[in-house]
């Protein structure tokens, strides 16, 4: 299948680890050159090299901690000034904190806010630009509390919607430049981060996290956690060429587990 995507210009947000290197690297390995990013650079370091054993393109890197709109500036202009251009804009940031309600302060709201709304806002503004020129692609990965909330994931839970907002009401307004944008929410996939969470759940629960990770797959109805690499095949084909019609639209790949239409 010819998905286009040979010698384009991606960059992939918070993508060390997890679904955003999955993702990078699907895109490598389609014949992209990917822009890697994350706070660490000596993580992405060694994830560039990783990657590039089986990619077609260019592989670099930039750090970057996506709460802060100079560093996603600078990040922007580096991926152009690299590559030439920007064609396809993967938006992700590491989840933040658990807790419900009562638990959450002023600040951890207003960090949540930065690191999980801003940061998309701030990045689309900066590559706007650059993907009118492309007639590119924008795909936000979230959570699929986009379609059922999460218990004792406030914050995840209301900055999540405002992304799906966000990317509605852009699509209408760039439709006419070319550009698409969706949005695609996770549900149990395999990361550092879900199995960071099941193990909170457990100590609360005094359970193991293998108890914990048992009792959610039995409620998937596929029986098991996702693979990053399959949640990357989703986020490849809606930024890809083959994609030219669907935009303003939110999935989940959560093995059936979201009982919501």
């Amino acid at each position: 299948m010819d998905l286009s995507l040979q010698g384009k210009n991606v960059l992939v947000l918070a993508s060390s680890k997890g679904l955003g290197r999955a993702t990078a690297e699907a895109y490598a390995k389609a014949g992209a050159n990917v822009m890697i990013t994350s706070r660490s650079e000596q993580n992405l370091k060694k994830t560039a090299e990783e990657i590039s054993e089986t990619a077609e393109g260019t592989i670099a890197y930039h750090p970057c901690d996506v709460s802060k709109s100079n560093d996603l500036k600078q990040l922007v202009e580096e991926t152009v000034s690299k590559f030439g251009g920007l064609d396809v804009l993967i938006n992700n940031a590491g989840g933040p904190p658990p807790g419900g309600f009562d638990d959450l302060t002023d600040d951890d709201w207003e960090w949540a806010f930065h690191l999980t709304l801003m940061s998309l806002v701030r990045t689309i503004r900066y590559a706007l630009p650059y993907l009118k020129k492309s007639k590119g692609r924008i795909v936000n990965i979230t959570s699929s509390s986009i379609k059922e909330p999460i218990d004792g994931l406030m914050l995840s839970n209301v900055y999540r919607m405002g992304i799906v907002g966000l990317a509605k009401t852009l699509s209408n307004e760039i439709a006419g430049d070319g550009v698409l944008i969706n949005t695609v929410g996770p549900g149990r996939i395999d990361t550092d981060r879900v199995r960071s969470l099941d193990q909170k759940k457990a100590e609360i629960q005094h359970k193991t996290s293998e108890e914990v990770r048992e009792n959610a797959e039995a409620n998937i109805p596929l029986g098991r956690y996702g693979l990053p690499e399959e949640f990357a095949n989703i986020v490849l084909f809606l930024g890809s060429g083959m994609n030219t019609y669907v935009t303003g639209q939110m999935f989940v790949a959560d093995g059936g587990m979201t009982s919501s239409y």
